[in-house]
């Protein structure tokens, strides 16, 4: 059993720091307080190879694997947390299933510009009466001549103000079976986007609107049945999620580290009292402790998707590591953390929403119990 990177993984990510701290590090502050999505962060990535890392070369992808994707995106944060969600977006959640299930047509369509950073995917799960229910959904297609006729509503869509094109899980029919999924184009007649809203992050998200929305019969991404097959494709945006928080969370360590070895009050580094200390302690065992179940879920998927189990230990734990490590790392730094003169409170506010989005981290709990006790819990009244 080996903790350490191989030396391929450790020149990859070499690399990918050192194209992030010449390429991405300027203008990182500026960025992070930026709602909108840096499009040309997104063409740099990809110039760089680092959209589609683990999709496949016949598809436009690098043929990489999970990890190489995991370690680009633990790079990139490192100097400019923003740029992270670029490499997320490219990699995994919306266009990981995509590339999963898509057809050849749909693939020839969409995916060069996604992994040119040209256009972006966006997701449609979440609606005013189905969260983390999400079996519950009630947007529904309705099979026409030629196609579907969409109604319904989505809310806190993934990049919703400016996707190119929506994957949207909808119903066909009652019941779980009933559910699947379709993909509907920016501009498609009877979809509207409503105005954009902000999370307490900064980032932006507009409520979908599906009034008689057509779609053609090309345009269904999974039919009738598709669901479980959906589920398990998301198993890979916690991935993407977990390793962001992860690595917000030691990116917010390493400047209070800076600071409090330069700090000083009472005549001495406060580095030197040992309150601060033991705050490092707990910090570091945190970050390592996180960083393995992250690994181990990325390294073992390699032969498929990822186990549910090992995805949602990892995002638990990389959840809840990044978020109180950041939200340390600003106490330490006191006002300068507080102040959006530095992105450590940036880091708080971002990792906060990851205990939300992608599966709340009392749903992931509940996954967790049922699979100690080998058997579902119905949470359902």
């Amino acid at each position: 059993m080996n903790f350490e990177l191989t030396s391929e993984q450790q020149a990859f990510a070499d690399a990918v720091g050192k194209f992030a701290l010449n390429e991405l590090a300027p203008g990182a502050l500026e960025r992070a307080h930026s709602p909108h999505y840096p499009w040309e962060i997104a063409s740099k990535l990809s110039a760089q190879g680092l959209l589609g890392i683990a999709l496949s070369e016949k598809d436009g992808g690098q043929g990489g694997t999970l990890m190489d994707a995991v370690i680009a995106i633990q790079e990139v944060a490192m100097h400019c947390p923003k740029s992270a969600d670029v490499v997320q977006a490219g990699n995994f959640g919306a266009i990981r299933t995509f590339a999963e299930y898509a057809s050849e047509q749909q693939k020839e369509k969409f995916l060069p510009d996604l992994l040119a950073g040209k256009k972006i995917l966006g997701l449609g799960m979440s609606e005013p009466g189905a969260g983390s229910a999400v079996t519950e959904l009630q947007t529904s297609a309705k099979k026409v001549d030629g196609g579907y006729l969409i109604n319904g509503s989505k809310v806190f869509s993934t990049h919703s103000p400016e996707a190119g094109v929506f994957l949207i899980y909808l119903r066909f029919g009652p019941g779980l079976d009933g559910i699947g999924s379709v993909l509907v184009e920016r501009g498609a007649d009877g979809l509207t986007i409503g105005q954009p809203n902000s999370f307490m992050s900064g980032e932006e998200w507009s409520q979908l609107y599906f009034e008689d929305c057509f779609i053609s019969d090309d345009a269904v991404l999974l039919g009738p049945g598709g669901f479980k097959k959906q589920i398990s494709g998301f198993n890979i945006e916690r991935i993407g999620n977990s390793s962001r928080a992860l690595a917000l969370g030691r990116y917010a360590f390493n400047k209070a580290k800076e600071y409090a070895s330069v700090r000083k009050q009472f005549g001495k580094d406060i580095c030197e009292f040992q309150g601060i200390q033991w705050k490092f302690a707990e910090m570091a065992v945190k970050l390592d402790a996180a960083q393995l179940l992250l690994y181990r879920a990325a390294v073992n998927a390699e032969a498929g998707l990822p186990s549910a189990y090992e995805t949602t230990v990892a995002k638990l734990m990389c959840n809840n590591a990044g978020f109180e490590v950041a939200n340390e790392a600003l106490q330490v730094m006191g006002a300068t953390g507080y102040s959006q003169e530095t992105l450590v409170e940036y880091c708080v506010r971002r990792t906060r929403g990851w205990m939300i989005a992608g599966g709340s981290i009392e749903i992931l709990k509940n996954r967790i119990a049922e699979e100690v006790f080998e058997r579902r819990f119905n949470q359902r009244a």
